[in-house]
């Protein structure tokens, strides 16, 4: 097939058309309408063979994942996911890749209502790039540098099994079947926190996703928002798999720098704190407080009153 059968057998993804989509594939741009009073949030992340998945991983897991990423991004904004644009690079044509990665694709952008507007694709290394357009009311866009110290650091769920996942992806992981398959689920298709991010509006005062690492997450916020951060290792959540690992320094390295989890950390004042686990749990959602931020620059963990020692903070690409 050439480019343009490529983008109508398997790129095109049919199915319910959004009202504000005014002209979708088909032409040299979409044609959108944002709805008035809302704001459009923006985001792009590029997913490569070998650094972003393994390359032998299914195409249907690398689609799921590579519009995932991005909806986090939207999510951590406090933001209502719209629309999706898509570039795919591709060492060779391959239906059974190409059918696989449609099926992909089609659950992810139904299951949050999300249309694919328009794109791209090309010969060359397998890789995927998504731009992300979402939608947020005035005045409540969530930042990364509007926290303040004194407020508590939450997250929405457990940390660390994507870190563990990968490991079993890669055969350096040996668990129980059972456990194997719910760590493989956390790493291959995460589900963005959108119900979350939009619940946290208008209580939260910062908010980032959870995807290089819970440390330097944390660190995004301390830094752009001028605090220090002080979290408690007891306090972090741990799934029911990975506590049953007995290396702790593995539980902790998972947890803290591995990254790819795709929950949202968020800080939020004291007095707000119930209200905030009230709103969260009625989209389903924990609320756990895992620290604190201060008036002391950088990131400190403690593990029973003592300070650890943290030599990496998490995943960066240089």
């Amino acid at each position: 097939m050439n480019e343009f059968e490529i983008i109508e057998s398997y790129l095109s993804v049919k199915g319910a058309k959004r009202k504000d989509v005014l002209k979708g594939i088909g032409d040299d741009c979409a044609l959108l309408k944002v709805p008035r009073g809302q704001r459009l949030a923006v985001s792009m992340d590029t997913l490569i063979s070998g650094v972003h998945f393994l390359p032998d991983s299914n195409a249907a897991d690398i689609a799921h994942k590579a519009v995932a990423v991005n909806l986090s991004d939207l999510a951590a904004a406090g933001a209502e996911p719209a629309w999706i644009t898509l570039s795919l690079s591709l060492p060779e044509y391959n239906e059974i890749w190409l059918q696989d990665f449609n099926q992909g694709l089609k659950r992810i952008v139904e299951f949050f209502g999300v249309q694919l507007v328009g794109g791209d694709t090309c010969r060359g290394p397998l890789s995927i790039t998504i731009q992300a357009h979402g939608f947020v009311p005035e005045n409540v866009f969530l930042s990364r540098d509007t926290a303040q110290a004194g407020e508590l650091i939450c997250v929405t769920g457990e940390i660390g099994d994507a870190a563990l996942g990968l490991l079993v992806a890669k055969n350096e992981l040996n668990v129980p079947p059972a456990m194997a398959s719910a760590l493989l689920k956390k790493y291959q298709t995460p589900y963005p926190k959108i119900a979350a991010g939009i619940a946290i509006r208008g209580r939260a005062t910062s908010a980032i996703d959870i995807s290089d690492g819970l440390l330097a997450d944390v660190n995004h916020i301390s830094q752009q928002s001028g605090v220090g951060a002080l979290l408690r290792w007891e306090r972090v959540p741990l799934s029911q798999a990975a506590q049953s690992i007995d290396d702790e320094a593995l539980r902790m390295r998972a947890a803290l720098t591995g990254g790819d989890d795709y929950e949202l950390c968020f800080t939020v004042n004291e007095d707000e704190l119930e209200a905030t686990k009230t709103a969260l749990e009625m989209v389903g959602t924990d609320c756990i407080p895992i620290g604190r931020l201060t008036g002391k620059p950088g990131v400190r963990m403690l593990h029973h009153k003592e300070e650890i020692q943290l030599d990496e903070l998490g995943y960066q690409h240089f």
